[in-house]
């Protein structure tokens, strides 16, 4: 069986904004999925012990004064997020998301300022394998003009996504496409080996991000830097 028949487990958080250095945690959620297939999964809303700011709230409904309610505490979840993604790379299942270097060093991030092991030294080595759908559709259709959203890429391969921006729907939409790739991209998706697939991403993420920075240079920002490294920074 090729690994998008096998057992996978989709990774998504919903945060206080996008940079991974310096946001927190609001939301986190592991779908455990055979295939497409949702088997099971874990999800988590946390108090990020600072606030929330309303254009973060206004994106995924997540204010103050639920996660202050209804939050776990930050270092608490964030120890078991971890735990609970390295428990399920340890046992061989790849880790698919969508956008994979905001959603892995946002995690380090938050690990490092807990003072816990990142997922890295708890692997006991480099964090994979990793699947990103964003990636992929990069690779294999690249020049394709418009969005590369979430949503767009579910609707150019027709997975429905019932509810934008919440972690537990928005990971499992990551597995469908990274399937769906799979499923039209033989060759160059899905007759590769997950641990295959992961080299080749490190390479497309490479080239992908060293073109968006000459392409800065040579218009909006002669000092643009485009960081090439992925699954994580």
């Amino acid at each position: 069986m090729s690994w998008w028949q096998q057992p996978l487990v989709g990774f998504d958080l919903e945060t206080t904004g996008t940079d991974p250095a310096v946001d927190r945690i609001v939301t986190a959620a592991l779908v455990d999925t055979v295939g497409a297939v949702r088997v099971g999964g874990a999800n988590w809303l946390l108090d990020p012990g600072v606030p929330i700011p309303a254009e973060a709230e206004a994106i995924h409904g997540i204010g103050d004064d639920l996660a202050r309610r209804k939050g776990r505490p930050a270092k608490e979840a964030v120890e078991e997020i971890a735990a609970a993604l390295c428990e399920r790379l340890a046992a061989g299942r790849p880790v698919v998301a969508f956008n994979a270097p905001f959603d892995l060093s946002l995690l380090d991030a938050e690990l490092r300022r807990h003072g816990l092991p990142t997922l890295a030294d708890r692997l006991g080595g480099p964090v994979g394998p990793v699947l990103d759908a964003l990636v992929i559709d990069r690779a294999v259709d690249k020049y394709r003009k418009g969005s590369r959203t979430l949503q767009r890429v579910c609707e150019l391969y027709g997975v429905e996504l019932t509810d934008a921006h919440e972690a537990g729907s928005d990971a499992l939409a990551a597995v469908r496409v990274a399937v769906a790739l799979a499923e039209r991209y033989r060759a160059e998706v899905g007759g590769l080996s997950p641990e295959q697939l992961h080299r080749r991403q490190i390479g497309w993420y490479r080239e992908w991000a060293e073109s968006l920075q000459a392409w800065l240079r040579r218009g909006k920002d002669p000092q643009a830097e485009v960081d090439s490294r992925w699954p994580a920074r």
